[in-house]
């Protein structure tokens, strides 16, 4: 390209602050790849149902999908007890994150959000020129006490992820409502539970306080247990003046046919969810042991809530998680190495099929096995 000289447009100071999503890798070049466990995917992909559903409608390409997306709005206030009036679909739940900062927060205001949370939160915060207020976790988890004692009279938004990517820590129930209780009404309080169908014990997927409080927002989506992460469907649950705000923002048309067809046909099929449930509680267990296993070599698995495993590495010496990322690679195993998140002894590895699982497991023992020789 060859360019004029001369001066150019200048973005933001906001943007320019700002650094893109990096995902997961998803290739290897030319190289064949083994177990792609980098972004967190049902490795059995969506129910047959939702296939079927998506396939009956691909005719309607040439047509505008409903942009109220009325009958999946429809479905989830059925399957879940909801108001079908306050809840809005998105373009995965990263675009309901990014129009309830665009709706209620801007340049000066402060956003809250703890260390190790998800990568969005920084991005959708400073693509409105608002001000990411970080936190210090616990062992990766959220701290209450923190996140409450950086609220400020600027404070506008906390967003929480519960269970927690990319660590996949959880806290109780208890915990959320008392982070909740300690902010003013004026703040959203966004709780992000993406990974709520994983999540056992004391846990509450907000549902039930998005009902009660006007300043709660709980988001979810259909991108992990139900397969559909290529379709890009999310979803929020508010009070109306919530839902009202995002609404003047979000893009037209934003959840496609397919998507929303599937998405319904996915909810109708919970024994295909309550397979991958079973599925995922018992391979993560099955890997979390193996990596207990290599705990002379100083990894340590993170107790999850999720579908996958955050693995801590030494900070020095052979084994270190960058190291091991290597390896995993040059045996065509694709993990999410969490240099890109500040967290360069990470790596987080998705649950895939017992094969793949299995692959992961022997990869990492070969590896420290090699590295600790002699």
């Amino acid at each position: 390209m060859s360019i004029t000289p001369e001066a150019a447009p200048a973005m933001k100071p906001w943007i320019a602050d700002l650094h893109a999503y990096v995902p997961g890798k998803a290739r290897l070049g030319g190289r064949p790849v083994v177990a792609k466990l980098s972004s967190n995917e049902n490795p059995f992909g969506p129910s047959p149902a939702a296939i079927a559903a998506m396939q009956a409608v691909l005719a309607e390409g040439h047509r505008y999908p409903d942009p109220a997306s009325t009958a999946l709005r429809g479905a989830l206030a059925a399957r879940h007890g909801l108001d079908a009036d306050c809840i809005i679909c998105g373009t995965g739940s990263d675009e309901i994150l990014h129009l309830v900062a665009g709706a209620f927060a801007g340049p000066g205001d402060e956003i809250i959000h703890a260390r190790h949370g998800f990568a969005v939160y920084d991005i959708a915060t400073r693509r409105v020129g608002a001000v990411p207020v970080v936190v210090p976790d616990v062992d990766y988890a959220a701290d209450v006490d923190a996140m409450l004692s950086a609220v400020t009279p600027l404070t506008r938004i906390v967003y929480l992820a519960n269970p927690n990517n990319p660590t996949g820590t959880l806290i109780p129930a208890s915990e959320v409502r008392r982070l909740h209780a300690g902010l003013r009404s004026d703040i959203v309080f966004v709780l992000d539970c993406a990974y709520a169908e994983f999540a056992t014990g004391d846990y509450e997927d907000g549902l039930k306080m998005a009902e009660t409080h006007a300043n709660v927002l709980a988001v979810r989506t259909f991108s992990k247990i139900y397969g559909l992460a290529a379709q890009r469907i999310g979803w929020a649950y508010g009070a109306p003046a919530l839902i009202d705000a995002m609404h003047r923002i979000r893009a037209p048309f934003n959840v496609p046919t397919t998507g929303q067809a599937a998405a319904i046909a996915a909810l109708a099929d919970m024994d295909h969810v309550e397979m991958v449930r079973r599925h995922t509680e018992q391979w993560r267990g099955w890997l979390a042991g193996e990596i207990a296993a290599l705990g002379n070599a100083g990894l340590r698995a993170i107790p999850s809530a999720t579908n996958f495993l955050l693995v801590e590495f030494p900070q020095s010496g052979p084994v270190t998680a960058a190291a091991a990322n290597e390896a995993l690679l040059d045996d065509g195993i694709i993990c999410r190495y969490l240099a890109v998140q500040a967290m360069p002894h990470c790596i987080r590895i998705s649950i895939g099929t017992e094969a793949e699982t299995r692959a992961v497991a022997a990869s990492l023992r070969r590896f420290v096995t090699e590295s600790t020789a002699g």
